[in-house]
């Protein structure tokens, strides 16, 4: 399993390998974590991969504080897979009531509002 990504201003790139033996065991603890009945249809819709990377997104900046447009671009493309993917949640962050977007000397500053 590979993970990439950045945690602040640190890129990652972490890579688990996991023998046969480990792989059973986090099966267990996932079986054991999953709900006795099957997940309705309206359940299973309501979690979209967009709004996993947006609660990722808004984790982003919030952890950060503030982060100039380039830097929290380049940490959204990351989260997202794609530049594009990562100008969409730019976009949307700079419409959220809980993100104010100031102008900056070079680019606009993205600071989280508490």
């Amino acid at each position: 399993m590979r993970i990439r990504g950045h945690i602040g201003d640190w890129p990652v790139d972490l890579t688990l390998e996991l023998d046969p033996a480990e792989w059973a065991q986090l099966g267990g603890h996932l079986e054991r974590a999953l709900p006795a009945t099957p997940p309705t249809e309206a359940s299973v819709s309501s979690v979209r991969p967009d709004d996993v990377q947006w609660q990722a997104a808004l984790t982003l900046l919030r952890q950060a504080g503030q982060l100039n447009g380039p830097a929290l671009l380049e940490g959204l493309a990351a989260l997202a897979g794609s530049t594009a993917a990562g100008k969409r949640l730019l976009v949307r962050l700079r419409h959220s009531a809980q993100v104010k977007v100031e102008s900056g000397a070079d680019a606009p500053v993205y600071r989280w509002l508490e």
